[in-house]
């Protein structure tokens, strides 16, 4: 097994700040996730996993970041290296925001600015998968260089899964 320096934890772009998770966003990331359209989990299972999120990353070194707004201060979503279906070796982009930041480009530029850290590591490849049915997440993936590797069915429908290789 190739051992892999630990991605920045901290990252900035024009627009965004990418940094450690805090319990104090709990009550943040559970309205992200209640935009499922499955309920609002409980603010206090959400400060459990942010616990369980930072734990991972101590042991990983990938973390998966929450994502701000540099002018505004505020919490739009999460962007990062999970190994989600993957590995630590070749580990997935995942993010996601709040409606209310969609098309503004910030996914786009906050998945290159985690693209950049997870080539600081030395890692060679991403992956990311994507429901077939989100347009707008696959074209985030293709502006960032990611290609079309296969598709899966899952329970849940059509997963695409794309790789993108690092410099």
């Amino acid at each position: 097994m190739t051992t892999y320096e630990t991605m920045p934890f901290h990252l900035e772009t024009e627009r965004l700040i990418l940094r450690p998770w805090d319990v104090s966003d709990a009550a943040e990331f559970s309205a992200l996730l209640s935009e499922r359209g499955n309920g609002t989990p409980e603010v206090e299972r959400i400060r459990t996993s942010i616990e369980e999120l930072l734990a991972a990353t101590a042991t990983t070194g990938i973390a998966l970041l929450p994502v701000q707004r540099r002018a505004e201060g505020d919490f739009i979503g999460y962007c990062g290296l999970i190994i989600g279906r993957a590995t630590l070796e070749e580990p997935e982009i995942a993010y996601e925001l709040f409606r209310r930041a969609h098309g503004r480009g910030y996914a786009t530029e906050a998945a290159g600015a985690v693209l950049g850290a997870a080539a600081a590591t030395g890692r060679k490849r991403l992956w990311s998968t994507v429901g077939s049915w989100n347009t707008p997440s696959l074209r985030v993936l293709e502006k960032l260089g990611f290609e079309r590797d296969h598709v899966s069915m899952e329970e849940n429908g059509e997963v695409v899964w794309l790789t993108r290789s690092l410099p």
